[in-house]
């Protein structure tokens, strides 16, 4: 995992979403289940928030340790400490400014649509690698991790994913290679299977057909269900994902798995603080 701390990613949408929240409590706490109860989210929830923001900081911001079916204790790394003494520096700097706009019409609700959740769970930092395009349609190839991260390969992120869109939409958000992005996914649309042949211990991630990425992985957490396992994993690089599993996976924490995402379910977003 990078050592380095990106508050633009982490910090992204913070006004609009529990994350912080979630982090704050369990610096309080020292809990990620009592973190859940004090935000009013599942235990599930905050294993999740906890996860997104470590992809996004670029960097560990809990430390854990396991303690069976009550969630075991947790504190906050340094880095989650410093993105909270952000987070709050960032309020009050927007409380200023929006105080400043309380008297002028319409203000108020256009600023407040600017805060945008999302239901995707996942959600990765990567840059732009190159564009191909390919008449209306423009092929995004993407490396995971941070700009700031350089090569990674040496650190064994999955190198390969891409996105398909629009060339218009490629123009809007101006991407060229270099370029930091955010890219999102359903965890429904990640498909898990059980690792083999194809995760390889190289950590990368292997396309094996048009379109069709497999990024191999560790499964970390396995929630059984009827209608699919629903399985958080870990990349090489440390980054985290959510997918489905067929019922009945046989999964469970520290088995292999490879996730299978299709680059039509690959959503762009560029975030700015």
């Amino acid at each position: 995992m990078p050592v380095s701390l990106s508050l633009t990613d982490a910090l992204g949408h913070a006004l609009a979403d529990k994350r912080i929240d979630i982090l704050r409590q369990i610096g309080t706490c020292g809990s990620i289940s009592q973190a859940a109860r004090a935000v009013g989210v599942s235990y599930k929830a905050a294993w999740q928030a906890v996860d997104t923001l470590t992809n996004l900081a670029g960097t560990p911001l809990v430390a854990r340790a396991v303690g069976g079916a009550g969630g075991g204790g947790a504190q906050l790394t340094e880095a989650g400490h410093q993105l909270l003494a952000a987070a709050d520096a960032m309020a009050q700097a927007r409380g200023a400014v929006l105080s400043r706009w309380q008297a002028t019409p319409h203000a108020g609700p256009a600023l407040a649509r600017l805060a945008v959740r999302t239901s995707m769970r996942n959600q990765l930092p990567c840059v732009v690698e190159r564009l191909v395009v390919q008449g209306q349609i423009v092929a995004v190839h993407l490396r995971l991790g941070n700009a700031s991260d350089g090569d990674g390969a040496a650190m064994g992120v999955p190198a390969a994913l891409a996105a398909r869109i629009t060339r218009e939409s490629a123009e809007l958000l101006g991407l060229q290679p270099g370029l930091a992005v955010r890219t999102l996914c359903k965890a429904t649309a990640v498909r898990v299977e059980r690792g083999g042949r194809l995760a390889s211990a190289s950590g990368s991630a292997v396309a094996d057909a048009p379109g069709i990425h497999r990024l191999p992985a560790k499964a970390t957490r396995v929630v059984r269900g009827e209608s699919g396992d629903e399985v958080s994993a870990e990349l090489s690089g440390g980054l985290q994902m959510v997918g489905f599993a067929a019922p009945g996976s046989g999964l469970r924490a520290g088995s292999p798995v490879v996730l299978v995402v299709e680059d039509n379910a690959v959503v762009l977003a560029l975030a700015e603080v």
